[in-house]
């Protein structure tokens, strides 16, 4: 397991990225054509996605830019029963069969308005960079098996960084699902970092289909759904992303496998962090904090993993929607995980339910961490969750590692 990990995370650091020529596109109303030069900028986006060759870079000056949506049929659907089962949708700008990097020059003041459901969709590009704008105005597709986001990938590799994705809120009242945020479909490579995500309809990021991630550095705010989901069979590694306001936090679903660690999710209606189905899951050093049913789960007897150094306190706010109101919830089998040095205290019904208290055992405590303040999540002087973590987990100095998310190996 964790050379599989490693593999990804060296896979998808070192991503390429291109080193083309540069064109310029500056929006325009006036059906502008211009040459894509510094002082004759293409007027259209689509168009200088299109003549563009692999390795360029587009650089996009301040301005909105509106796409004009057109029908996507897959053969093939990212969160169905059937993998094979033919799709309606609609894109708004398309990359497809090339490597581009696609930069704005501020993101609050470079707009993409992509007016479909897949708002920007990656399809079999391998290598490209979007960075830097603002993703928006998406329209929701009728056809509830569409995986509607702002950005989609489909067999593509492509890092996402820099990027606001907001106010993509279109719905049926007939459909359940929206458009969400950041969706990596078949056999994608997604690294998505320091992005802002908020105001959506749908999932903050969802993985399906053997999709790999490195999601690190986010923050996934006031939006339905899953913040971060990992299902079917993807990997993912999800650190130091803050997830609030969402209906539930982070989930490993179908046969996933991903190493959860140095997260905030707080403020979601249900649940916080979960494993599920037959996936794997590590939580490590996470503050799972006031969610409205139960903070940590396990929801089947044949999913695995480990649930270490995190900080699960004051949840179960909410009356029970989807899991009981406490701060550890088991159903599946405590023989599939090692769950220690955990400091869970003060959750409505319980710190555990459906299962013997752990306080006590291997390392797990229930106390009042001491956080600075309701806002700052360091520890104070004296914290029981100071160097009271997993000996087994170090901090950057060689010391034992702190529960909670500003300890362990991974914190910054």
């Amino acid at each position: 397991m964790k050379k599989l990990f490693c593999i990804l995370f060296v896979m998808l650091v070192f991503t390429c990225e291109s080193s083309g020529r540069l064109i310029y596109v500056e929006s325009s109303w006036l059906g502008v054509t211009g040459s894509g030069s510094a002082y004759e900028p293409y007027g259209d986006l689509q168009h200088a996605i299109d003549v563009a060759s692999d390795g360029d870079t587009l650089i996009l000056r301040n301005g909105v830019y509106s796409a004009k949506a057109g029908p996507f049929t897959e053969e093939l659907c990212g969160n169905c029963g059937e993998h094979r089962t033919t799709v309606n949708a609609s894109r708004g700008f398309q990359i497809e069969g090339k490597a581009l990097t696609i930069t704005g020059t501020d993101a609050a003041k470079t707009t993409l308005m992509t007016n479909a459901g897949y708002g920007v969709l990656f399809l079999n590009s391998r290598g490209s960079v979007l960075e830097k704008v603002t993703i928006t105005k998406g329209v929701r597709d009728p056809d509830g098996n569409a995986t509607d986001a702002a950005v989609v990938l489909k067999f593509s590799t492509v890092v996402v960084r820099h990027v606001i994705i907001r106010d993509n809120t279109d719905r049926e009242d007939s459909l359940v699902v929206g458009i969400g945020g950041i969706f990596g479909r078949e056999n994608s490579e997604l690294t998505a970092s320091n992005n802002l995500i908020y105001n959506n309809g749908w999932d903050g990021m969802a993985l399906y289909r053997g999709a790999t991630a490195y999601i690190t550095d986010n923050v996934i705010r006031n939006g339905r759904g899953v913040g971060i989901g990992i299902t079917w069979d993807a990997t993912a590694i999800v650190l130091r992303n803050s997830i609030t306001g969402y209906w539930k936090g982070i989930g490993t679903f179908g046969s996933s496998r991903a190493i959860v660690s140095n997260n905030v999710v707080a403020e979601c209606l249900g649940w916080g962090i979960i494993a599920t189905g037959d996936s794997y899951l590590e939580a490590i050093n996470n503050n799972v904090l006031h969610n409205g049913n139960c903070g940590l789960a396990i929801w089947s007897e044949t999913c695995r993993g480990r649930f270490i150094n995190n900080i699960c306190i004051r949840n179960g706010w909410k009356e029970k929607w989807v899991a009981p109101r406490v701060g550890f919830w088991n159903q599946g089998n405590l023989e599939n995980f090692i769950i220690s040095h955990n400091n869970i205290w003060d959750n409505v019904e319980g710190n555990y339910g459906d299962m013997d208290d752990l306080t006590g055992s291997n390392g797990n405590i229930s106390t009042d961490p001491y956080f600075t303040s309701e806002v700052d999540f360091h520890l104070q002087a004296g914290s029981p969750c100071l160097q009271s973590g997993s000996p087994s987990l170090s901090e950057s100095d060689g010391s034992v590692s702190d529960m909670g998310m500003y300890g362990g190996p991974t914190a910054r």
